[in-house]
């Protein structure tokens, strides 16, 4: 592994987040193009929960796209950073709700290294409630883009990602025609007979991703 130096100057955390088709990945790969064109050295990664549009690049809904690695959770975005850490100046994450409350810690010790961080994730479930790590991320963030969406029911700004449908579960990976933007007059949060608003999300080596 490559020996890893403390940066001269402080990093920064970038938060982009908002309800899905908001445009979240897009901002992502626009910022990271950017630092691309500015001759900064850039790597990304991505969950490998989502392969919704491609395998080893993320994507927006409107088909742009970025090469990115796909990893299984923290410890394994960890073993494919560090040992390329000094070649690194702009990290990209995609889709980090799907990732472990460790992601925090670790955001924190890129910047003390003076990496720019970029996270782009959903900050509520489709119960309306926090969608960690997303919430935490924002409160260390040195800037926070809270992007909304067009709601699919009268058009209004949406913030909230309606689930349609009756499965509970809280991570269900999909797009069109399983989730719209809805404002928060349009907004049905799902509550199942029990009450139950969200499930916890594995972490970990405890984190899989679904079967083919």
């Amino acid at each position: 592994m490559s020996q890893v130096h403390v940066g001269a100057h402080p990093g920064r955390i970038e938060v982009i987040t908002g309800p899905m088709f908001s445009g979240k990945s897009e901002e992502l790969i626009r910022r990271l193009k950017r630092a691309q064109i500015a001759k900064l050295r850039v790597i990304c990664f991505k969950p490998d929960l989502d392969a919704r549009y491609h395998r080893t690049a993320i994507a927006s809904h409107s088909s742009q796209t970025l090469e990115a690695i796909t990893v299984a959770n923290v410890e394994a975005l960890k073993a494919e950073l560090f040992p390329v850490i000094d070649q690194i100046e702009v990290i990209g994450v995609d889709e980090t709700q799907f990732f472990d409350a460790s992601l925090l810690p670790l955001s924190l010790e890129l910047v003390h290294l003076g990496k720019r961080v970029i996270l782009a994730g959903l900050d509520t479930t489709f119960a309306g409630e926090p969608f960690p790590p997303v919430p935490d991320l924002m409160a260390v963030s040195d800037e926070v883009t809270k992007l909304s969406a067009v709601c699919m029911q009268c058009g209004a700004p949406a913030i909230h990602t309606q689930r349609l449908g009756s499965n509970q579960s809280l991570v269900l990976v999909g797009a069109a025609g399983l989730y719209e933007a809805r404002c928060r007059r349009c907004f049905r949060p799902y509550v199942d007979e029990q009450g139950a608003k969200q499930l916890e999300l594995p972490t970990g080596a405890d984190q899989v991703p679904p079967s083919p």
